[in-house]
């Protein structure tokens, strides 16, 4: 991706053409390993038996800075629902739900709110593993 030069048409924001305008205010980005752990503190509010089916569920979540093609996905759930899934599916690949810190941070307009950007962003991509389709997420307050 070709960096954000003011004035160039076209272009999207990047993450550190916003990191100099939350500077320009006295603010500042949260760091990779402040995401990280916004990342986990998500999945610590949820219930015990949920994170163990997420564990269960040969899931994997990461932190990535940028989706590939669009600017405005926050997360994806990338594998089989477990709905979807049968007794016989032990070979399937492993399931990855992944994080995107670039869109979250230019989102957000105060760090408060990036952190519960974040964690709707995890409860909805958690939600896709589960099953549940977007318009119920929406309806839930995960989208």
């Amino acid at each position: 991706m070709a960096p954000f030069l003011p004035g160039s048409a076209g272009a999207g924001p990047t993450l550190a053409s916003t990191k100099a305008f939350w500077d320009s205010y006295g603010m500042h980005p949260m760091s990779r390993e402040d995401f990280e752990a916004a990342v986990d503190d998500a999945l610590d509010s949820l219930p015990l038996e949920v994170v163990n089916q997420v564990a269960d569920s040969n899931t994997v979540i990461l932190v990535d800075e940028e989706p590939e093609g669009s600017e405005d996905v926050l997360g994806v759930f990338d594998g089989v629902p477990l709905t979807e899934r049968g007794h016989d599916d032990g070979l399937l690949e492993p399931g990855r739900i992944i994080i995107f810190r670039g869109p979250l941070i230019r989102m957000a307009e105060s760090r408060e709110d990036l952190e519960e950007q974040i964690r709707v962003t995890v409860l909805h991509e958690i939600g896709h593993l589960f099953g549940i389709e977007e318009g119920r997420l929406h309806e839930l307050g995960w989208g």
